[in-house]
């Protein structure tokens, strides 16, 4: 799931090497936390929070996939 959060992201992003993803997993929830270039924040986030919530859309049907949960924060 972090390899398909990470390619998503930093397709949209104008700085993609600033984009750092972390993985943890606490029970059967998989916790993503996100960090963006300020720049990109407004990108990622997506008019709305539409473009975000199609990525946790993405991610979470992976995840059930997997009998799991996701969740994904995003901090710049």
């Amino acid at each position: 799931m972090k390899e398909l959060v990470e390619y998503l992201v930093k397709s949209l992003a104008d700085h993609p090497e600033e984009v750092v993803l972390k993985e943890s997993e606490e029970d059967d929830t998989v916790i993503l936390e996100l960090k963006i270039a300020t720049d990109d924040l407004g990108k990622i986030i997506g008019k709305n929070g539409n473009t975000i919530n199609a990525i946790r859309t993405v991610v979470q049907t992976a995840a059930s996939s997997q009998r799991k949960k996701a969740k994904l924060e995003v901090t710049n």
